[in-house]
């Protein structure tokens, strides 16, 4: 099926890796074996595609930056990710990430929205409405900044264990409209459920009056 890139043709997602896909790690993920993913997100990116959706991660790996770990280790950790994704019969587009330690004043870095118009530019999309799924204030405020639908999951960052109903207030009150999610299970199913549709594509084989 050939799809436009006009408008809202393609559906995107763009999602935040530790703590939405993987299990988050204080000390950062800097292995492939250190990359565990959270229960039922493969599942829920396989069943975004299934419906139509096109999913990018957009992710702040300032563990370079920071020497922590390298382009190889990386790069290994994000085959890893694929290919288990591809077992479950998903795939995302596209990994854009974020290598600069904070103190290199970067771009791209969430809450900056530099990653959000890489992506833009990528696919030739207007990002307003494009919804982004994230576990912390910066992941939404860098979505916002670029146009698109804040949605959060309560993993990660902002499981229950780690952030409380205060600290989820005081969040949700600097990014109004953000919809909370348990978890990217529940996310995808209240995209699929609510989601938009693609356009209305004419009847194959009928000419036009």
């Amino acid at each position: 099926m050939a799809s436009s890139h006009h408008g809202h043709a393609m559906k995107l997602v763009i999602l935040d890796r530790d703590g939405i896909i993987n299990e988050d790690r204080d000390d950062y993920v800097k292995s492939p074996e250190e990359w565990q993913p959270i229960d039922g997100a493969l599942e829920a990116i396989a069943r975004l595609n299934h419906d139509g959706w096109h999913t990018v991660v957009a992710t702040n790996q300032s563990g370079i930056g920071r020497g922590l770990f390298d382009m190889a280790a990386l790069n290994a950790v994000h085959l890893k990710m694929h290919q288990m994704l591809a077992a479950q019969g998903g795939r995302l587009d596209a990994v854009f990430f974020c290598p600069h330690a904070a103190d290199e004043h970067c771009a791209c870095r969430k809450p900056l929205p530099g990653l959000f118009h890489q992506i833009g530019e990528r696919f030739a999309l207007d990002l307003r409405e494009v919804p982004v799924v994230g576990d912390s204030l910066r992941d939404l405020q860098a979505g916002i900044a670029a146009g698109c639908e804040p949605h959060l999951v309560r993993s990660g960052k902002a499981a229950p264990g780690r952030m409380d109903d205060a600290q989820l207030a005081a969040l949700l009150a600097q990014v109004p409209g953000t919809q909370v999610h348990a978890n990217l299970d529940a996310f995808a199913d209240w995209l699929v459920a609510h989601g938009r549709a693609a356009p209305p594509r004419r009847p194959a084989g009928r000419s036009e009056a």
